[in-house]
């Protein structure tokens, strides 16, 4: 059944953590999974949460550390001693051990290599400590399993029991040779059912896809992706195995993309959450509105140029904002549709000449029906045939113009390093107002002579 955190729980577990009542507090967290009890966590104050976790096995508690946001984790943290961090370090994946002890002070991460029971946890964490995070290096577990390639089947099971036992999930075998350069890779289901007197060497699969350390945590996700992989093993300029990425770890990575991308398309520079300060969300979200404050500037102080068009024809004011609104949904709809394809690089990349015929398709397609029903509408309600056709024309230029610059922007942008995504935002929404604007009243004194 699916854990649902109300108000009255944390409630009912405040009582029990104040009253210390250790036994009905595991009573009822034995029930409960992890991810769950982080979610409680999050909701009770500092030392009430460290009581809570401190009731519980190092297994869980370690596992709960791993499940939490690392900003909230840093300060949970600082309810620990070194000592007692180092327990639940003993037990984490060395790449999210790593990830907790980058969030701490120098002086406490060194404390906590120093007190790690399991030295080869200790030796795993510092190989992985000075990889950058967004790289293959900074992903990576040195935990898996391997097999020599001149070894039988009897000796890899062997060899398997006794790595098995610090590896969390065994998704296959990476077969090496005595110099630990990655030769290839055994499925598990091959192992079972060869004979055990069969050598490595006539069942491995030479075709391993790898990573080098250095490549980009980007480029990872987009492998994993692109080959449906459940891990992927990681090697160094020489091509020696050095340890694997998980498919969790890749998660995390697409998540973070997802979300910083989703961000920049609402005009939200950084990375910023809803449980942030104020001055903190007031910093990612003021750049965008006050860009898009300026654009309304500079579009009102464009239509009072045509006051006096205005004046003589009033019902031309009535369409400003259906000419503004049209042109910044289809921006946003166009920018949409390439970042996307910008961000799928699993096939052969579409030129820009192809981009913009099939946009300008589109746009006489949507564009036609958009004007026609306009104009009807026009006619329905007694305006003069002129103003019918200046309405429906500027509509038609302004969904080729806004479809155009929801094209080429994304593009231009991904060229020259900027994320594309900022152009799905509030700058084609202000940009496309000011081109619509532009040409509904341009066309309107050309064609009704004003």
């Amino acid at each position: 059944m699916t854990f649902e955190l109300t108000q009255l729980y944390v409630d009912h577990i405040q009582e029990l953590i104040e009253k210390k009542d250790s036994a009905a507090i595991r009573g009822e967290m034995e029930n409960l999974f992890p991810a769950d009890i982080t979610s409680l966590v999050y909701e009770l104050e500092t030392e009430s949460a460290k009581f809570l976790v401190n009731q519980l096995n190092l297994e869980t508690g370690a596992a709960i550390l791993a499940d939490m946001d690392p900003d909230e984790r840093r300060e949970f943290l600082k309810a620990f001693t070194s000592e007692e961090i180092s327990g639940f370090v003993n037990l984490f994946d060395s790449d999210d051990a790593v990830d907790l002890l980058n969030e701490q002070p120098i002086r406490v991460r060194e404390e906590v290599i120093a007190l790690l029971e399991d030295r080869e946890q200790a030796r795993f964490i510092l190989d992985l400590l000075h990889y950058d995070e967004d790289v293959a290096g900074g992903l990576m577990q040195k935990e898996l399993v391997k097999a020599n390639v001149n070894w039988n089947v009897n000796q890899c099971i062997e060899e398997l029991r006794k790595q098995a036992e610090d590896v969390g999930k065994v998704y296959a075998v990476y077969v090496v040779d005595d110099f630990g350069k990655l030769h290839g890779i055994l499925s598990l289901k091959k192992i079972v059912l060869a004979h055990k007197n069969t050598k490595i060497e006539s069942l491995y699969d030479k075709d391993v896809i790898f990573v080098e350390t250095y490549r980009p945590a980007v480029e990872v996700a987009e492998l994993m992706q692109r080959y449906d992989l459940d891990a992927l093993p990681v090697v160094n300029v020489q091509g020696k195995l050095l340890g694997r990425i998980t498919i969790d770890d890749v998660i995390d990575v697409i998540t973070d993309l997802a979300s910083s991308d989703t961000l920049a398309m609402a005009g939200i520079t950084g990375d910023v959450e809803e449980d942030d300060t104020i001055w903190q969300q007031t910093k990612a979200r003021l750049p965008w509105l006050l860009v898009g404050m300026m654009g309304g500037i500079l579009a009102a102080k464009f239509i009072s140029f045509f006051e006096g068009d205005l004046k003589i024809i009033p019902a031309m004011a009535a369409f400003i904002p259906i000419i503004g609104s049209t042109g910044g949904n289809v921006g946003i709809q166009t920018s949409s549709i390439i970042l996307q394809s910008l961000a799928d690089k699993t096939g052969i990349d579409t030129t820009v000449g192809q981009r913009l015929i099939r946009m300008f398709a589109v746009a006489f397609i949507n564009g036609m029906i958009i004007s026609l029903i306009v104009f009807g509408f026009n006619l329905l309600i007694g305006n003069e045939l002129s103003l019918a056709i200046v309405v429906s024309t500027a509509l038609m230029s302004v969904v080729f113009l806004a479809s155009f610059m929801g094209t080429i922007t994304p593009i231009l942008l991904e060229r020259i390093g900027i994320n594309p995504a900022v152009a799905s935002g509030p700058f084609i929404t202000t940009a496309n107002d000011l081109i619509g604007y532009g040409v509904y009243f341009g066309l309107a004194h050309m064609l009704l002579h004003l």
